[in-house]
């Protein structure tokens, strides 16, 4: 999924709107349908690919439709979108752990493919054929920024996921150090992904009225302040905090998905949509590897420490942001 981001749009990119997302959520529905059948492991690492190669479609060609759609104000409608994505991930996983006691996991994958197709023969009805487009004075491309302000802003979101990846990684440990049960710890999970969803829709808007600086700056520091924070908290006060914590967490990455219109060169915004999306998918991909080890080799606290230093180091690189920002009449 993320190493087809910018192949993908490529492949897909003179289609309409509505074919692209009903074709690539076909695509992606099919693979489900594939790993259902009892193909071996050979047949379950196809479908797999399959999967990726539809998603890998999704994200920069709705974050092209709702850009173009919206313009220049399309930040916070952008954050809505990012939240509407947090809801199928809270909503899928949460289904499927109520039919695996029921039913086998084939079965089970086969229900998620069916519902993949459903969704595509609806997105080929409902989006419009001819998408509403924001007045040229308000298109993102009409504001293509230089490209080394792009440049900052993807090495901005691969940190800021980093993160986020990386404290996902400690957080069940964390919590079961804490004398967490199972249900416990799913339930800490279930709350840092509520907040983490309200975020991602709060924040998109925080940036289209504090401005990208002042909303990176504080979502940062206050992400690095709670992550150590749960490592001195007892186990209820800890709990009560991840809300906070993933409105923070995640929240940033729906103000700095909302940038890429304005400061994608020449205003190719499909295409660096694209290269921004591969950027944050490769980075959560290999966190986790990352600070796993650096954890191994000295203690799960450092490895928490490094994801609250690396969303700290943040600041500074979006302070370096701000001429390019400025440039485009941001406050």
């Amino acid at each position: 999924m993320g190493g087809l981001q910018v192949p993908g749009n490529r492949l897909i990119g003179r289609l309409s709107p509505h074919l692209a997302l009903a074709l690539a959520t076909a695509v992606a529905a099919a693979g489900y349908l594939l790993v259902a059948l009892p193909l071996g492991f050979a047949g379950l690492c196809a479908g797999l690919i399959l999967a990726g190669i539809g998603s890998s479609i999704q994200h920069p060609r709705a974050s092209v439709l709702v850009a173009n759609s919206f313009g220049s104000a399309a930040r916070g409608p952008l954050g809505i979108y990012n939240f509407a994505g947090d809801l199928g991930k809270a909503i899928f996983p949460a289904t499927v752990a109520l039919l695996l006691p029921v039913i086998t996991w084939r079965p089970t994958v086969g229900i998620m493919g069916l519902i993949g197709l459903a969704v595509a023969i609806a997105l080929s009805v409902l989006v419009p054929r001819q998408p509403f487009l924001a007045p040229a004075a308000d298109k993102p491309a009409a504001r293509g920024g230089p490209s080394g302000g792009f440049g900052q802003l993807l090495s901005i979101g691969a940190l800021d996921t980093a993160t986020r990846m990386g404290y996902l990684l400690f957080l069940p440990f964390l919590l079961h150090s804490r004398g967490a049960t199972e249900a416990v710890i799913g339930l800490g999970l279930a709350l840092l992904f509520i907040g983490g969803a309200l975020g991602k829709a709060a924040c998109g808007w925080l940036g289209q009225h504090l401005g990208v600086v002042w909303s990176v700056i504080a979502t940062e520091l206050a992400t690095a302040l709670l992550i150590t924070a749960t490592l001195v908290l007892p186990l209820t006060p800890m709990l009560a905090l991840l809300p906070l914590l993933g409105m923070f967490l995640n929240g940033t990455s729906s103000v700095l998905y909302g940038t890429v219109p304005d400061l994608a060169p020449k205003g190719d915004i499909g295409r660096e949509f694209a290269l921004f999306y591969t950027g944050v998918l490769g980075a959560g991909g290999l966190a986790p590897i990352a600070y796993g080890a650096l954890a191994d080799h000295s203690s799960q606290a450092v490895g928490i420490l490094a994801a609250a230093l690396t969303a700290a180091a943040i600041v500074p690189l979006v302070l370096a942001l701000q001429p390019a920002l400025a440039a485009l009449a941001y406050r």
